[in-house]
C-alpha cells in the first residue's frame, strides 16, 4: 500500500510510541500549553486519533509564567507490566519526571521526580531493573548520554548517573532511548539540532550499560542534503515493532512552505519510516537512509485505507482533546458548549507570557478556510494565528469610544501594528474569516452579507526561522479587556 507523510500533521513534535497487543500509542511533546503531552492511538500505524494527554491537572506539571518553547520537552512512553509510564522534562524548572497510569484513558498520577538531570528522559526496563537515561552531564562531569538505575516506585536513584555514549561528534545529542534486540541493546539517539541539521544515529552493545559501537553508516536517517525537498529537520525518533515483527522508526520533520523557500511554520510534525535490519544485525532507515512524503509498501495491508480528517468545527472535536490552552487556564473565563463558545477577557494579552483567554487547535496543513461568527460587548476578541507572544496574527472585533472595529493587526518581533481596520458602527458581531496558503494568510470579513478584504500576511514571519522556538502556529480564539465577554459560533478550519 502507499501511504503518506506527515501521519500526524501540526505542531506535534518530539514523538514516542509503543505497542501494547495490537493497539499503538503514541504522545508529543507540548511545550508551554495544556493539557500536556498530547496520547494518540492507532490499529495499523498509519491512521491515528488523539484518546486524551497525560497532564490534565495543574498539580502534575508547573506551567505558570513559563516561556514559550519552555514547559513539556520530548517524552518518552512506555509500557511494563501492564502499567504505561511516560517521563519528560519540564525545561523551565529543569526537572525530569514520569507519571503512570493503569488505564491509558483514564487519569495519570502525580509526578515522580528523578535527581538527575539533561532532558528528554528515556525508561528502560529489565529483569524488573529500571534504567532512567537522559542527555546532560553525569556525576562525574562527563557529558553525554547519562544513565542510572531507579527505583520505579519513588524514582530514587540506586547507582550514579554515569555517561554510557557520547554520539557521533553531532551538536545537540539528545533524544535517548534504549531497546534490547535479538540479545543486543540499540541506543538511538538524534544528533545535529533539530533544524536542518537533523538527524538520526545509533550504537549498540552487549550490555545496558555498554560500551556501545556506533553504526558505521551514521546517521541512519537525515534529510539534511536533501536540497529543495520540502521535507527537512529529519530525527528525534522512536522504534517500535509490529504485529508482523517489522520494524518501524517515528519520528519528528518540518515542511518548509516551498521548494525553495526555506520557512516553517505549522511545526514540527509526525513522520514514519521502516527498519530493515541486515544478516549481520545493523539496521537501516528510510528510502536509502531519508524520509519521504510518500512511501510504498508491503508491509502494511492493502486494506488499510488512510483517512485525513479535512474539516474542522466546534461540532465534530473535543473540547479537552483537539483543543489546548496557553499555560494553565483561569476556568471561570471559559464557557464550553457542544456548538458555542463564551470567553470572558482579562487584562493579560497574546503579548504577555501569562495566560490570556485564548483557546486554540493547531493548524494542520498549509491551505485552509478558517472562519467563525464572533459577537463582543466590550473590548477586545477573535482569532489569532499564534507562534508565541512576539509573532502572532490576529483578526479580531474591538470596541472603542466610537464603536466596534474589525483590526487585522500583525505582531512580527517588536513591530506591533494594526494594519486596517473596518468600522462596524453599533454592530457588535460580524464573521470573520482567514484563507491561509502556503505563503500567505489573508484576512477578511462577512458582515450584513458584504465581504470585506481587510489585507495579507507572509507565512514566513509566524515561522520557527523568524520566531525561533519549538512550537508551530496555533489557531487561537481569544478575548482581551476587563469586563469583555464574546461568544463564538459557526467555527470551521477546512483544509482545502
Amino acid at each position: 500500500m502507499q501511504f503518506n507523510n506527515p501521519v500526524i500533521k501540526g505542531f506535534y513534535p518530539d514523538p514516542s510510541v509503543c505497542r501494547v497487543d495490537d493497539t499503538y500509542y503514541l504522545i508529543c511533546s507540548s511545550f508551554q500549553y495544556f493539557p500536556g503531552v498530547p496520547i494518540f492511538e492507532s490499529k495499523d500505524l498509519i491512521n491515528w486519533e488523539q484518546i486524551g494527554h497525560c497532564l490534565t491537572k495543574t498539580s502534575q506539571v508547573q506551567l505558570a509564567h513559563v516561556n514559550s518553547s519552555g514547559g513539556v520537552f520530548a517524552p518518552t512512553l512506555r509500557h511494563h507490566n501492564g502499567r504505561f509510564y511516560m517521563t519528560t522534562t519540564n525545561d523551565t524548572t529543569r526537572q525530569n519526571f514520569y507519571v503512570w497510569t493503569d488505564d491509558i484513558y483514564g487519569e495519570w498520577s502525580e509526578p515522580i521526580f528523578v535527581d538527575q538531570g539533561g532532558i528528554d528522559p528515556d525508561l528502560y526496563f529489565e529483569d524488573q531493573k529500571a534504567y532512567f537515561m537522559s542527555n546532560g552531564s553525569d556525576d562525574f562531569g562527563v557529558s553525554g548520554i547519562v544513565q542510572c538505575e531507579i527505583e520505579i516506585e519513588t524514582g530514587k536513584k540506586l547507582t550514579p548517573s554515569r555517561t554510557i555514549w557520547q554520539g557521533t561528534g553531532g551538536r545537540y545529542l539528545e533524544s535517548p532511548h534504549m531497546y534490547k534486540i535479538n540479545g543486543l541493546y540499540y541506543l538511538l539517539a538524534a544528533e545535529g539540532g533539530t533544524e536542518y541539521g537533523h538527524m538520526e544515529t545509533y550504537a549498540r552493545g552487549s550490555a545496558v550499560s555498554g560500551p556501545f559501537e556506533a553504526y558505521p553508516q551514521n546517521p541512519v536517517l537525515t534529510n539534511r542534503n536533501l536540497g529543495g525537498y520540502e521535507l527537512q529537520g529529519v530525527g528525534h525518533g522512536d522504534l517500535v515493532q509490529d504485529v508482523e515483527g517489522n520494524w518501524w522508526l517515528f519520528h519528528l520533520g518540518f515542511r518548509q512552505i516551498g521548494q525553495w523557500q526555506t520557512f516553517h511554520h505549522l511545526g514540527r510534525e509526525v513522520f514514519v519510516a521502516p527498519v530493515t535490519f541486515d544478516e549481520d544485525g545493523w539496521f537501516t532507515a528510510g528510502h536509502h537512509g531519508t524520509t519521504l512524503l510518500t512511501f510504498e509498501t508491503d508491509r502494511i495491508s492493502e486494506s488499510v485505507v488512510q483517512v485525513e480528517k479535512k474539516s474542522f468545527t466546534f461540532d465534530n472535536t473535543e473540547w479537552d482533546k483537539d483543543w489546548c490552552y496557553l499555560r494553565h487556564p483561569h476556568s471561570e473565563n471559559y464557557m464550553l458548549q457542544s456548538n458555542k463558545l463564551m470567553l470572558k477577557g482579562t487584562d493579560v494579552s497574546l503579548d504577555q507570557p501569562g495566560t490570556p483567554t485564548f483557546i486554540g487547535i493547531r493548524q494542520k496543513d498549509f491551505n485552509a478556510n478558517i472562519s467563525c461568527d464572533v459577537n463582543l460587548t466590550d473590548g477586545e476578541a477573535g482569532i489569532t494565528l499564534y507562534m508565541d507572544e512576539h509573532h502572532h496574527y490576529d483578526l479580531a472585533i474591538r470596541k472603542d469610544a466610537e464603536g466596534y472595529k474589525v483590526i487585522e493587526r500583525l505582531n512580527i518581533g517588536d513591530i506591533k501594528s494594526v494594519e486596517n481596520e473596518v468600522d462596524l458602527g453599533s454592530r457588535n458581531h460580524a464573521t470573520l474569516k482567514i484563507r491561509a496558503t502556503n505563503d500567505r494568510y489573508t484576512f477578511s470579513l462577512d458582515t450584513q452579507g458584504e465581504e470585506i478584504e481587510l489585507g495579507r500576511a507572509h507565512t514566513k514571519y509566524l515561522s520557527s526561522e523568524v520566531a525561533g522556538g519549538f512550537t508551530g502556529v496555533v489557531i487561537g480564539l481569544y478575548a482581551y479587556g476587563e469586563g469583555s465577554v464574546a461568544e463564538f459560533s459557526e467555527f470551521k478550519c477546512d483544509y482545502i
